[in-house]
């Protein structure tokens, strides 16, 4: 494992952090409250090249590598979790395209996507009675000629009231387990799919999180992806790179709130002095700043491992299971350095302690990556 960056790299960085400051961080926390969706600003991330940025140039893709992809997640979730959802999904669905899709898929939904066009996407596999089980799907896909019809709920949608196009997983015979399981390009305004609610959330505010509800959703065949019973081949060879991602949103949200912990520590006084003098308070930051560093090294690794195409599921799960609990540690003690300040919405780190909560939870929990790691090394056994 080379941990170097390449220029490429740290240009992809330099660039993701000049925006996040620049563009994303204005009016992070009224966004937050009005739980507003940035859609200008996704948007102007595909103008950028941050909706793509793994996909290869023959389809306008940055043609970046994975270590480049967490460095720019950092960066962003530094500044504004929310936001690096959108990018993170977008990128996820771009990726699943590129590998998976035909020309055809990827000249008409691809293209546009990664331009901004399509403001964002969506990845449709959770749903309200299957959510770490995705084997059991339950939404049906039915084919009449030229068509698949669509019955079923789809839960837990990440950008859904803004998605250009969806990816939905659905299974053409529920009897065979995942080897029936399907995956389709759902474009919005289809026949027979409708938004039945938008959740709300006690974090990422700013990022809509919807259900859909498919009854006869006429999808035509053009648009499955790869052919019948792929499906779950497909959700696998995009989650282990989602997670990646999400053990770069815990560590730059956990180092957000570090720096609000250390900044509080510095300027609060109490008993004469700084409480940064403190001891108890020295060895919280000296603990977060450990794990956080950690967490990002095994991010990395992940990240280096996939680029070298090699099986990532278990360090995946790694990353992903200690960097969110290590932001959870984090916000936590940093929360803590705030006393009462820090349970009002005068500061940053209530925003931050509530945006890092889901990280344990969505794209598998951290029961589920747990039983990820140890399959995989009693198999090696």
């Amino acid at each position: 494992m080379h941990l170097d960056l390449t220029d490429e790299d740290r240009m992809i960085q330099d660039a993701a952090r000049d925006f996040a400051q620049r563009a994303v961080a204005p009016g992070v926390a009224q966004r937050d409250h009005d739980e507003e969706f940035p859609a200008d600003i996704v948007r102007q991330l595909g103008e950028l090249g941050f909706l793509g940025i793994k996909v290869g140039d023959r389809w306008g893709g940055a043609g970046a590598n994975n270590v480049a992809y967490v460095l720019a997640i950092r960066e962003m979730a530094r500044v504004c979790a929310a936001t690096t959802v959108a990018m993170a999904v977008t990128n996820m669905v771009a990726d699943a395209i590129e590998m998976f899709g035909s020309d055809e898929q990827k000249e008409r939904l691809l293209r546009p996507l990664m331009r901004g066009d399509l403001c964002a996407a969506a990845f449709c596999l959770s749903e309200p009675e299957v959510g770490s089980d995705a084997t059991a799907i339950r939404t049906t896909a039915r084919r009449d000629g030229d068509f698949y019809f669509l019955n079923g709920t789809k839960q837990w949608v990440s950008n859904g009231p803004h998605a250009g196009v969806n990816l939905v997983f659905a299974t053409l015979d529920r009897s065979q387990g995942s080897k029936a399981v399907t995956a389709f390009l759902v474009e919005p305004n289809t026949p027979g799919m409708t938004i039945s609610r938008v959740e709300e959330k006690m974090g990422l505010r700013a990022s809509e999180t919807a259900q859909y509800v498919f009854e006869d959703a006429r999808v035509p065949v053009a648009n499955r992806m790869a052919g019948d019973g792929e499906g779950m081949q497909i959700a696998l060879g995009v989650l282990d790179g989602g997670r990646i991602g999400i053990g770069a949103q815990a560590v730059g949200v956990g180092e957000a709130a570090l720096a609000e912990g250390v900044r509080f520590a510095q300027d609060r006084k109490a008993f004469g002095q700084a409480i940064a003098g403190f001891q108890a308070l020295q060895w919280m930051i000296a603990d977060t700043a450990t794990e956080l560093e950690a967490a990002w090294l095994l991010t990395l690794r992940a990240a280096s491992l996939r680029d070298a195409k090699q099986r990532v599921s278990r360090e995946a799960s790694m990353a992903k299971v200690y960097a969110s609990e290590a932001c959870g540690r984090a916000v936590d003690r940093m929360l803590q350095i705030h006393g009462g300040y820090g349970y009002t919405r005068d500061y940053p780190i209530e925003r931050l302690y509530r945006d890092a909560r889901v990280f344990r939870i969505y794209e598998g929990t951290s029961e589920v990556q747990r039983l990820v790691i140890a399959r995989a090394l009693l198999r090696e056994q």
